[in-house]
């Protein structure tokens, strides 16, 4: 929904608040092989750590055509890529085998997991590939717990929009038995808003609660429309249950307004 000017200038604009320690790395999937790799080219331009790309969508590409997708990115990308299986949005869903084979390329180094079978993160951590393994946030595919139990590098949410600390610990890898009992009480616990976060496609519920706790999420872009009434006040309930607003300082304005 972004046009190519205001992806290029939201690269630029970001990379002027890295800091030390901290990598950042951009979605880059363009609607064809030829503007993914210009993406790429520009986020690498602006000194970028990493790209993240998915197969393009609405085209509904075979998976052998999207598998020779991503190696051609990858062939002509300067920086690291991250794969991001996504097939609810792209509708291209890659096997195990697929997925293992992309990550032989040196280029791509990391997986971001979105399929719903669940039985693919098992499928891929068992052959330890050379890559960060990683998932969605989304409590009805649920990948969070096998992608994390069989040794997975952590997900990359939407949900930290709203609990940046607890998806923290959420994601964190388990190194003993600690971090373990850490993610199983952060999961449990902050299940309600997860499954918020995905009660439509986002980015809707995720900036209509963003805004309804005074956070400068911005408009949504026409045709999608903000959240009211009950299904914004799931969110409100959810951040209520959770204590939000105190221990993140957040400033609700009209939620009442906002809710009707």
């Amino acid at each position: 929904m972004l046009s190519e000017a205001e992806r290029h200038a939201i690269v630029h604009e970001t990379m002027k608040h890295k800091k030390p320690g901290m990598e950042m790395w951009y979605g880059c999937t363009g609607p064809t092989t030829e503007a993914t790799i210009s993406y790429v080219r520009q986020a690498a331009a602006e000194g970028a750590d990493g790209a993240m790309i998915a197969a393009p969508a609405y085209i509904c590409a075979s998976n052998d055509d999207i598998v020779e997708y991503f190696l051609e990115v990858a062939d002509a990308s300067t920086i690291p890529l991250g794969v991001y299986n996504n097939p609810p949005r792209v509708k291209t869903d890659l096997t195990a085998a697929e997925v293992l084979r992309i990550a032989e390329h040196p280029n791509v180094q990391l997986l971001k997991e979105s399929t719903g079978r669940v039985a693919q993160a098992a499928l891929i951590a068992k052959d330890s590939p050379d890559m960060s393994l990683m998932c969605c946030c989304s409590p009805n595919l649920g990948l969070i717990v096998p992608t994390m139990s069989l040794g997975g590098h952590g997900t990359a949410n939407m949900t930290g929009n709203i609990i940046p600390r607890e998806m923290a610990i959420i994601s964190k890898p388990w190194d003993d038995f600690d971090d373990a009992t850490n993610f199983k009480n952060a999961y449990l616990r902050n299940l309600p808003m997860l499954h918020y976060a995905y009660t439509a496609t986002n980015p809707v519920p995720m900036k209509s609660l963003m805004a309804a706790l005074g956070m400068p999420a911005g408009p949504l872009r026409k045709p999608q429309k903000a959240f009211r009434g009950a299904a914004l006040q799931r969110g409100l309930d959810a951040a209520n249950e959770l204590n939000l607003i105190d221990s993140y300082g957040y400033s609700p304005r009209g939620l009442l307004a906002a809710a009707e």
